[in-house]
């Protein structure tokens, strides 16, 4: 009913608009556009309307393959401007209507030689600067004109990674909040594909929050990152179009289409495919009380069949305030073909038993999400706003699996089972935001949000016995979830040229609770918690500037935390959530420049955290099955440096790297063991980008994560290779894109669990993805990529 009742809405406003704009564009102005040196037509030239007393842009458009343009209004008292990248911008304040129509005639556009060198000095490459409790990673001509998607722009960003599945991690954490224009948006919402289709040439910039302020909720401890888009009107018809396969298959279909007029931005984006996630998996387990083993070794396959659907509108009531409606469909067919094989060894290490374990899963996936924001900046000051906004999200999974067991050898050990899933997950938030510079150097903000969270999770397993299925009430249960966190915060900022101070308090209470139905457990949670935050920063000189921050935080235990109940594809390795979970809490220092070498810029921090109550996952182990189960043991007390920084010796090579390395002290007790140990951990990366001439551009990234020491267990360490190649054509109308993945296979999964009565070992592998994929951007769209990102 939802989507039915926006796509009436989103159909009616734009009849609307087509309809008002024909009636009443009344006046015709046409011209061409070439350069006067060569008298070649200009292609993708800015033509504006603008009014002569407030200069303020009344409609516009772009020339078109051959210099053509055209455009309408309705105004009478206007000038023509044309301005094009390289040239001097033209503007015509005399011209002719004759019968309703201007014609301009053949315009040429002369070379702007200080306009290119401006360009090359300060205008192509991306920077970062800082502000009081942010990072500001500026989007230069060196991405933006790239074509890519803001999945690759936010790859491009210190500190932030993207990997195959458009996961993305801040510091090798993932949980990392997204924000568009500082508020939840449904084309930042996971559970669509919208992001992959923002394009590098509608960003403006992302803010890195690693140390948020109190404005922002205190969830979660990886940080913040907020897109920020440009502001630019492109009047008029834009959009592009992208076209995706790849192997394993990863195939794919994206539109981007918006339209512009004085009064509305209408845009929709749409998107279908099919993908294939294969994953090699092995386990171990090795009873060291009987010197019993049981292995398993297989490949598990995710195919889906996905469909994305975003509509939605700005509405410029005027100059000042602005209404948005958007809204996203998607829909998922999935199906999960695995099959693995068990060797069951016994104390002479002599082969008691073989056996294959089939699996056959099927789902379907319904998701929808939608956004209502009103922003109103008031007339003193741009920068004095206030904004309401309300973000609604549904994401459903009706899943049946049948496991089926053919013997190699020996005796059979598994049952046949079946599994039935009835997920349901509603999510609401509802924000509101004052800001008030009350001065050019005092600023206040003051804010409330109120956050629901609505979960279901019905699942049964059956049994086959004596050739009948019969359900297993020890595994069947109905998990309900339900967390309701209401928020208020008050910031207030001193900031001067050189020196500012941010000071905020935000207050937070939860109230969650648990219940599984069948055995009528409950979990019920009430508690307010006070987090404060510090920030300062200070610009020693213009290539060196210093920043510092401390914030309070906190990770409250997801579903998947919780739910005790677990999927039982392998029956010899089971992970189970604990109810009784509580909430981490973490104190976070940091200090952090940002300064200049030449050609290269740097960013260095030194990071201080500690966690108390720490989420830890404990195997325990009983008849050759390991258990493992999220707890609450001890505190963690993290040391950490991170440094990343750019080189562009010239305009064909870039080099970016980034390095990370944390000591951590973990203090901890459970169910009478000491867990005290000390480690460390680091991560680095390094990427080389290389513009070769007919527009080609080829990149490599090199990624290394070390391993390290958990309460239980020893995490291996891994490297491995994504390469990409990018060709521009149609003066970068199109673009053709070739990307690898993992090229040598070496990005593993790999842990030792070591205990005085069992070890377990487990394993799992993507392997190499191949893509490649072919854009067009018309109007004043930019070529993109589309994303086929998945819920996780």
């Amino acid at each position: 009913m939802f989507l039915k009742n926006f796509i009436v809405v989103f159909v009616s406003f734009l009849w609307c608009s087509s309809f008002i704009s024909a009636q009443n564009n009344n006046t015709l102005i046409t011209g061409k556009l070439i350069e006067e040196a060569t008298l070649q037509p200009i292609p993708f030239a800015s033509i504006s309307l603008k009014e002569k007393e407030s200069k303020k842009l009344i409609t516009g458009t772009t020339s078109d393959d051959n210099g053509h343009f055209s455009l309408q209004t309705v105004k009478t008292n206007f000038y023509v401007e044309i301005s094009f990248m390289g040239f001097k911008t033209k503007t015509i304040h005399t011209f002719n209507i004759t019968n309703g129509k201007i014609a301009l005639g053949t315009l040429k556009l002369t070379p702007d030689s200080e306009a290119l060198d401006e360009v090359v000095i300060t205008g192509e490459i991306s920077k970062t600067e800082f502000k009081l409790d942010k990072r500001v990673f500026n989007v230069g001509a060196d991405i933006s004109s790239t074509g890519v998607s803001a999945l690759e722009v936010l790859n491009n960003v210190p500190s932030v990674t993207v990997n195959i599945e458009g996961e993305i991690s801040l510091r090798g954490s993932t949980g990392v909040q997204i924000l568009i224009n500082g508020k939840p948006s449904v084309l930042a919402d996971e559970s669509s594909n919208a992001l992959g289709t923002i394009t590098a040439d509608m960003i403006e910039s992302i803010e890195v929050i690693t140390n948020p302020s109190a404005k922002y909720e205190a969830s979660g401890t990886a940080g913040i990152l907020n897109i920020i888009l440009k502001k630019e009107e492109k009047i008029g018809w834009n959009g592009a179009i992208s076209i995706n396969t790849g192997t394993p298959d990863n195939h794919s279909l994206g539109v981007s289409l918006n339209r512009r007029t004085e009064n509305f931005n209408l845009f929709a984006q749409l998107g279908a495919g099919y993908r294939s996630l294969p994953r090699d998996n092995e386990a171990l387990n090795t009873n060291f009380t009987t010197n019993e083993v049981v292995e398993s070794k297989g490949t598990e396959y995710r195919n889906e069949t996905f469909f994305n659907l975003t509509l939605g509108t700005d509405y410029h009531i005027n100059p000042l305030n602005v209404l948005t409606l958007s809204g996203n469909f998607a829909y998922e067919i999935e199906e999960q073909p695995s099959e693995t094989k068990f060797n069951f060894y016994d104390a002479n290490n002599s082969l008691v038993s073989s056996w294959y374990r089939n699996e056959v899963t099927d789902a379907t996936n319904p998701k929808y999400s939608y956004e209502l924001n009103y922003k109103k900046q008031f007339k003193n000051n741009e920068d004095h706003t206030l904004l309401v906004s309300t973000l609604g999200r549904f994401f459903g999974k009706d899943q049946s699996s049948q496991f089926t067991n053919t013997n190699i050898s020996g005796s059979d050990i598994d049952n046949d089972q079946q599994t039935d899933t009835d997920f349901k997950q509603a999510d609401y938030t509802f924000k509101i935001d004052y800001t008030n510079p009350i001065s050019d150097i005092y600023t206040l903000e003051t804010g409330a949000q109120y956050v629901i969270n609505d979960v279901g999770n019905d699942y049964e397993v059956r049994n086959l016995i004596n050739n009948v299925y019969t359900v297993d009430f020890n595994l069947t249960n109905n998990f309900e979830y339900n967390q309701k966190v209401f928020g208020i915060y008050a910031t207030g900022s001193y900031e001067k040229e050189k020196w500012g101070i941010k000071a905020g308090v935000r207050i937070e209470n939860t109230n969650l609770k648990t219940v599984l139905t069948n055995t009528n457990t409950t979990n019920n949670q009430n508690f307010t918690d006070v987090f404060p935050t510090l920030h300062s920063s200070y610009k020693i000189t213009e290539d060196f500037s210093l920043q510092a921050g401390y914030s309070k935080r906190i990770f409250r235990p997801r579903l998947w935390d919780l739910n005790p109940f677990f999927n039982i594809k392998n029956t010899f390795n089971i992970r189970v959530g604990n109810p009784n979970l509580l909430p981490e809490y973490t104190d976070s220092y940091e200090i952090t420049s940002i300064y200049k070498i030449g050609k290269t810029s740097l960013s260095s921090s030194f990071y201080h955290k500690f966690t108390k109550d720490v989420i830890e996952r404990v195997a325990t182990f009983n008849d050759n099955v390991t258990i493992t189960t999220p707890e609450n043991i001890g505190t963690n007390a993290t040391f950490g440096f991170e440094t990343n920084g750019k080189y562009r010796p010239n305009n064909w090579l870039t080099i970016t790297g980034d390095f990370n390395f944390n000591s951590f002290n973990r203090i901890g007790t459970f169910n009478t063991q000491v867990f005290d140990f000390k480690g460390n951990q680091w991560s680095s990366r390094l990427g080389t980008k290389i513009g070769l001439p007919a527009d080609i551009d080829v990149e490599f990234t090199g990624n290394y994560q070390s391993g390290y020491e958990t309460i239980q267990s020893s995490v291996i360490g891994f490297a491995f290779l994504d390469v990409g190649i990018r060709k521009k054509i149609f003066k970068g109308k199109a673009i053709l894109n070739l990307g690898v993945r993992d090229l040598f296979e070496s990005r593993v999964s790999e842990r030792f669990t070591t205990q005085p009565t069992f070890e377990s070992y487990s394993f799992n592998q993507r392997g190499r993805f191949i893509t490649f994929g072919v854009s067009y951007g018309f109007g004043k769209g930019e070529a993109m990529t589309y994303s086929g990102g998945r819920r996780r």
